[in-house]
């Protein structure tokens, strides 16, 4: 299988577009016409119209492990058969996990994502240090975002304390890019950086330079601004920003149409994207 990286660049690059969707299904929010089916079922087939209706328009897909966790023991099935059917098969799935613990804890964290359930990536908490990282590096050709400056209000109760003689979010991205390079040979380290914060989004950029990849959540539902955020995310090149947007894509309509209306919202977000790619 070919890297993450390499899929990843080569679906922006095919589709135009660095839009990264959530897949993140909630039974009480499901386009009334599928709630009279079995909820598993419901959200399955959801998922799948979702899927087939974004396809060409996006970089990546984002699935979050709650969502499917919260639907009992067959939650996990559900998340597998989704993550291994995507189609086609050249979109990469970043599994948001947000995982962290150590040792033989880590390694069956990582185990799960990229074995059991065969994410392409995976989110991952740094607050452990390196050896609760390290276990997601082994797996090469897979990719790992490490929460750095995350997208709810209260991450400045923790994100912003002084570290170093910096915030905190800042020596984090320090220490990605010299984690990066422990394991040339194995994954790919990226960062989370929430679209709520655009200056420090910009802050990180200039940090990490040009290469690393950046998952960058909050845009819609959330209050992202899109156009200041991928502007301070993206590269000079104006690549390497994933852009996340789930409920506002998602949740497009609540009738019929849910798969055309998250189809509409999905190509102007991209559309969107390009604009402030191109912009000046």
């Amino acid at each position: 299988m070919r890297s993450f990286r390499k899929r990843l660049g080569e679906a922006a690059r095919r589709n135009e577009s660095w839009l990264c969707v959530g897949l993140d299904p909630d039974p009480a929010k499901l386009p009334e016409p599928l709630r009279s089916l079995p909820p598993l079922e419901a959200v399955e087939r959801f998922l799948r119209e979702i899927v087939e209706a974004t396809r060409d328009l996006v970089c990546a897909y984002k699935p979050n492990s709650a969502f499917y966790e919260a639907l009992g023991p067959e939650g996990f099935s559900l998340l597998r058969r989704l993550i291994r059917g995507i189609v086609p098969e050249e979109i990469p799935v970043i599994l948001d996990a947000k995982r962290g613990d150590i040792a033989s804890t880590a390694r069956k964290y990582a185990e799960a994502a990229f074995e059991g359930l065969g994410a392409d990536a995976v989110t991952v908490n740094p607050f452990l240090g390196f050896d609760a990282v390290e276990p997601f590096l082994r797996y090469e050709g897979r990719g790992v975002f490490l929460l750095c400056r995350t997208s709810n209000p209260g991450a400045r109760d923790v994100q912003d304390l002084p570290c170093g003689g910096k915030p905190l979010y800042q020596y984090i991205a320090e220490r990605a890019v010299e984690w990066r390079t422990r394991h040339p040979e194995g994954g790919e380290l990226g960062l989370v950086v929430g679209a709520t914060y655009p200056e420090e989004v910009a802050r990180v950029r200039e940090i990490v330079e040009d290469e690393m990849l950046l998952l960058v959540p909050g845009v819609g539902a959330q209050g992202g601004d899109l156009e200041k955020a991928v502007r301070a995310a993206a590269n000079s090149r104006g690549e390497n920003a994933l852009v996340v947007a789930a409920r506002s894509v998602l949740y497009a309509s609540p009738q019929d149409d849910f798969a055309e209306a998250a189809r509409r919202e999905a190509e102007r977000l991209r559309l969107a994207l390009q604009s402030a790619l191109g912009a000046e």
